[in-house]
């Protein structure tokens, strides 16, 4: 009997958030993201993709591309990780095993879908989708196959907001035409190397000799592909391992050139990876600090204590004592602070006040790692500085008659806000000072109206 495994992707998740909260962006060119223009590119809409625009382009590329239409919002990150919340506890209503891959996306293995028709498996795979849509408002592409390599393919076929099967009778008359870059592990080095050996599809790699593959790729890497390509994957789905790590960074749009800024940035990204870490219910041994400087280079110092802790205090005297200044390595662009060596047990130290003591920084040696980070992934966060009139673009705010909005535009003494949450029509904008009392920041939640389920 067949195995079917299934992908669930949530479409464009952060754009469709913001749509869903804030009807006026609905059928709108979305980008989340910076709104300066510096940064990158945190999730685009469907309607933005259209010109190109997709996420970890550079926001003034991407703003370039969409142009005048484009409709740039700050990420919310308690929407998305609230969303995510409530999608995948609906999917676990439905099946015993979920692998959640990240805040969007998740392999399940449904019992009841053993052995079943293609036909029964696009029923089901809809039905969920529609129960998603009823109760959270939003979209999900769904893809089904044999394995989970085949299912992923499938949910990319899905998209945006639909079902796409896979069944193992047309495996290959689907995939073989595909390019193998669409199989797991074929970046850049190794496409250049199936290149010169004239492959181009996965049909093309599947066809390949074994041998030649274990020279040409390796015996394992190569082999797996070789594998993939041919229609095996027995990979099973489980739940994901707990995380190794619990970090926190942030990207400035303008570059940190004094220690005084440099401190409040290092504070800021401890105590948001040290509430990540309570929630988590671990401590930490090690406490790493991240530096990206204005040119690119990147710096990752760490030091690894002799007991885990939670304390506060204890982790960010520590990262102070890693920390370096734009006076050592020039100007800084990104500063993150990590905790890892993560354990359940936590031990009381008699004299934590020696640890919690925040001293000047070691004079620099060959205890860090430094280089340009050319593979990694930009960050999707870029926090905005405040404006003189103390609002922002995209901010949640309140008002007594009007209830809850966000803010279109801000200066010369006055605030524009639109007046809409998810189940509320396409909202007014209404100008009011800046100053005006009555308008005070909101909690962002508030605009998904879902009183109801966060009380639960």
């Amino acid at each position: 009997m067949q195995r079917w495994v299934l992908h669930i992707d949530m479409d464009a998740f952060f754009a469709s958030c913001e749509q869903l909260t804030r009807p006026t962006l609905r059928g709108r060119p979305v980008l989340v993201g910076g709104v300066s223009g510096r940064g990158v590119v945190a999730g685009a809409s469907y309607e933005a993709r259209k010109f190109g625009a997709h996420s970890a382009m550079p926001m003034h590329q991407a703003k370039a591309l969409v142009g005048f239409s484009a409709v740039v919002v700050s990420p919310r990150k308690e929407i998305y990780a609230t969303a995510s919340r409530r999608v995948f506890e609906i999917v676990a209503r439905q099946v015993e095993v979920v692998e959640q891959l990240s805040i969007d996306e998740a392999y399940l293995e449904p019992a009841e879908l053993v052995g079943a028709t293609p036909g029964e498996v696009t029923e089901w795979a809809h039905q969920l989708r529609a129960v998603i849509r009823t109760e959270t408002g939003l979209p999900a592409s769904i893809g089904a196959g044999a394995g989970k390599q085949y299912a992923k393919i499938a949910s990319d076929e899905a998209k945006p907001d639909g079902v796409f099967v896979i069944p193992v009778a047309r495996q290959r008359e689907i995939l073989d035409p595909m390019p193998a870059s669409a199989l797991w592990g074929v970046g850049p080095v190794t496409r250049t190397k199936l290149q010169q050996l004239g492959v181009e599809t996965i049909g093309e790699l599947a066809a390949l000799d074994r041998k030649e593959v274990e020279i040409s790729l390796g015996a394992t890497i190569g082999l797996n592909l070789w594998y993939l390509a041919r229609g095996h994957d027995d990979r099973p789905v489980a739940p994901r391992a707990e995380a190794k790590q619990i970090s926190a960074e942030h990207t400035y749009p303008t570059d940190l050139v004094t220690r005084s800024q440099v401190d409040a940035a290092v504070t800021r990204a401890g105590e948001g990876a040290h509430r990540r870490l309570l929630r988590d219910g671990r401590g930490a041994r090690t406490v790493t600090v991240k530096l990206r400087m204005a040119d690119f280079r990147i710096e990752s110092r760490s030091i690894t204590l002799p007991y885990a802790t939670d304390e506060q205090d204890t982790l960010l005297a520590t990262a102070f004592r890693l920390v370096r200044y734009p006076d050592e390595v020039g100007p800084i662009r990104l500063v993150g602070v990590s905790f890892s060596g993560l354990e359940a047990a936590r031990q009381n130290i008699l004299f934590p006040e020696l640890d919690q003591q925040i001293v000047e920084p070691p004079p620099p040696d060959t205890d860090y790692e430094a280089g340009v980070g050319a593979t990694e992934t930009p960050e999707p966060e870029v926090p905005e500085p405040e404006p003189a009139t103390g609002w922002r673009a995209s901010q949640d705010v309140h008002h007594p008659d009007y209830g809850h909005g966000w803010v279109q535009g801000a200066g010369h003494g006055v605030v524009s806000v639109r007046f809409e949450t998810r189940t509320t029509p396409r909202g007014v904008t209404r100008s009011f000072a800046a100053d005006d009392p009555d308008l005070t920041p909101a909690d962002p939640l508030r605009s998904l109206d879902w009183e109801e389920w966060l009380a639960d």
